[in-house]
Parts: C-alpha cells; structure tokens; sequence
C-alpha cells in the first residue's frame, strides 16, 4: 500500500470513524502547515461525506516559538475573547472538531514558564464553555496526530534527518490501522473489544481500586454510579464518534476525595512544549500534597497550581501493557499516543460522562457526586509490566484486574 492510499485512509477514518461527520454539518480542523497534504484529504473527505463547511485554522511552531521568545509577559494575561467566543459558538452550532497534534515536545524549552503557565491559565479560562461541551461529549470531536520535523527528530533521533518523518509517518498509519485492506471495519472489531472491558466493569461497579508497583502504591476510590467508557461515545444527537485515534483505553473518574498513597510516572510527559520526567505525585484524601520530578518539576508544579481543581484527578484509564502501540517499543513523547500504551491518569477535569447523569450536571452537582473540575485536564502516564491493579469490592473482597500490566480477566 503506497503512501498516498494509507493518507486517504487516515483522513477517512478520521472524518468517518472520529466525528464520524454528518450531512449538513461545519467541521472544524485544526492542524499545523507543516501537514498541507493531510489537511487538504480531510478537507475533501469531509466534504464527501456531506459536510456544509470546512474550516481549517492552522498553526506553525515557529511562530509560537517567537511569540514566546518575543512578546512580552503582559500580553500573556490577556484573555483571548475572540478565539474562545468562535470556538463556543461554533460548538452550540453542532460543529464538529478534528484536531492534529504535530508540534515540537521541546518546542517551548528554556522559554520562563510564569509565561506558559499565564498563556495556559488564560486561554483554558476563557474556554470553560467550550470545555464542558466537548468533555460531557455534547458535541462530536476527535484528536489525531500527524509528523512535524521536530517531532519525528525527537522520537526517531538516530535516524538520518531525511529518513525522520517517513518512518513516523509508517508507525502512525499502523496505529491507527490506516494500512489495513478495510480501516474502518478493523475499527469497528476494535472498538467491539474495548466495549467487552468497559461493560465488564460497569456490572462490577467496584468500590475501589489499589494499584501496587515500583515507586506506586495508591489507594482509589470510584464514585457511586461510576461509568467505565472506551471506544466510542453519542453526542447529545445520539451521533457516535471516537474521541482518540488510537485509542486503547477504557476510563472513567475517581472519586475527588478517595485518592490516597503515592504514585511514579513511568513515561515522560509532554506539557507546553517541555519535557518532564520520572516524577511522582502524593495524594492525601485526593490532593496533591507533594509533587517531585527529576526533570520538568518547575513546570509540573506550574500545571498543580493551575487551579484548586488542578491538584485532583479527573480520570482513571486502564490500558494494556500488550497493546499495539506499546509493543510497537517507540516512546512518542506525545500524549495521544504514550497515554495508548500505558495506564494513566490525569490531573483535573473529570469526564461527566463517566457517572450516571452526569452530562446533565452542572460543575456544583458534579462536585457534589465526586466528581472534579478544573480548568485543566493532563493525562500521565503509570503503567508497566509491573503494575498490578486490584478491584475492591463493597464487601472488602480484593479481585485482580490487572496482572503485571495486562488484563486479569
């Protein structure tokens, strides 16, 4: 299969599978113009399918590079009105959002970090609107990822330079299964297994789980009428479409006060154009009282202080340590993929889909029923061949359902 077929793929699955775009309505892209290629074969698949309108917002490393390097820190305070006031409309119209993550992991290295932390806090201010219709899943949306030159150097470094992008390219179009005969039927049989592990769950509605490893020993607790989602959602149309390409997961949300113990990164994140690595959080009755890491700790601290809700977790994902990305062996210093091979959890925001009524939940009665809320919302990664997880019954009875990474049942 040539190139150009398995991008034709992609920008299928990406219209067809993740919004799974219907007759009549704007779809969104946003991707950098270093991707002019795929841009334009999800702009014409989009219309194909129906689309009314497309519209493409690009972005360029470079640029955000100097405005970091070059602006001064004032104009980081500023609240972008305009952006977050389209983007919300856009969302309340039934719009539907593809974005492609490419950018540079050290992009913003060395840059002061009151910066990105400012540019961050404003910018997920001024869309809390937007967030709770995307994050209740109101709205249809899908995030996939697409090689830039910093990225693909920074993942295959000892590549000749010429031969970087290529080879991320190869690995992205098999995990995404865009190099096989039938992509979306190998999508829908996918999608049919995470469902099998999220209703096995559902019917267990364990009272907590206890996760044991190196460096991790942490006690969870899981709110009453918790919901274990993987694979594909409905938006409030009763439209399904598939927030992650890949996706691996199968998640819901802790309960905000139920954390306690310590817990140790097992791969390192990409936050803001920085790397931070081997680090740990402690939490006590859900807080983070403690945060260290051997490289990045400035800016972790940065994200824990975002907002109150910042220093609670949002989400709880149970993910193979024998799965297709993980045993590909590439660490891809990019979320949407890393958070595909490991369990993970993540700081802020919970999914209000991830209790029973939740969608129809404001922030206070989400609060009230465990759930947390945040301006933020960052997955890290904590899974191994080492981790065990253990479900724990109303009755106090432990069952295994992770066994040295992988599913116990």
């Amino acid at each position: 299969m040539d190139f150009q077929t398995k991008l034709n793929n992609y920008a299928e699955l990406l219209v067809k599978v993740g919004i799974n775009v219907q007759k009549g309505q704007t779809v969104v892209l946003n991707i950098s113009i270093e991707l002019p290629e795929l841009a334009r074969a999800i702009v014409k698949k989009a219309y194909e399918a129906g689309a009314y309108k497309v519209k493409v917002n690009w972005s360029d490393d470079e640029v955000s590079r100097i405005h970091y390097d070059m602006a001064s820190e004032e104009s980081f305070l500023d609240v972008p009105k305009h952006t977050a006031a389209e983007r919300i409309e856009q969302a309340e119209n039934g719009a539907a959002f593809i974005t492609i993550k490419s950018d540079d992991p050290d992009l913003l290295a060395g840059v002061s970090s009151q910066k990105i932390i400012n540019a961050n806090r404003t910018l997920s201010t001024a869309l809390t609107r937007f967030r709770q219709l995307t994050q209740s899943f109101k709205v249809s949306w899908s995030l996939g990822a697409a090689p830039s030159k910093g990225w693909a150097a920074k993942v295959f470094p000892d590549l000749p330079e010429d031969q970087q992008i290529a080879k991320l390219w190869d690995v992205i179009f098999q995990m995404v299964r865009a190099d096989q005969p039938d992509p979306v039927g190998a999508w829908e049989k996918h999608i049919a297994t995470l469902k099998e592990k999220s209703n096995y769950l559902n019917q267990k509605q364990y009272k907590k789980l206890r996760y044991v490893a190196p460096g991790t020993d942490l006690t969870m607790e899981l709110p009453e009428n918790h919901i274990w989602l993987g694979g594909n959602k409905e938006n409030e149309k009763g439209v399904w479409f598939v927030p992650n390409l890949p996706t691996e997961e199968v998640y819901s949300a802790p309960l905000r006060t139920g954390v306690n113990g310590k817990v140790s990164s097992t791969k390192p994140l990409s936050y803001s154009g920085n790397i931070i690595d081997n680090f740990t959080f402690t939490f006590e009755n859900g807080r983070v009282v403690d945060v260290t890491a051997e490289k990045g700790e400035e800016t972790l601290k940065g994200l824990v202080n975002m907002d109150e809700g910042a220093h609670y977790l949002g989400e709880v994902a149970l993910v193979p340590h024998h799965s297709p990305i993980s045993d590909s062996g590439v660490l891809f210093y990019k979320t949407l993929f890393d958070e595909n091979a490991s369990c993970h959890l993540a700081i802020g925001s919970a999914y209000s889909a991830c209790i029973e009524g939740g969608t129809e939940m404001t922030p206070e009665q989400l609060n009230e029923h465990g759930l947390n809320t945040s301006t933020v919302h960052t997955d890290f990664m904590i899974g191994s061949a080492e981790l065990d997880i253990y479900g724990v019954t109303a009755d106090g009875t432990e069952e295994p359902v992770f066994k040295k990474g992988n599913w116990a049942f």
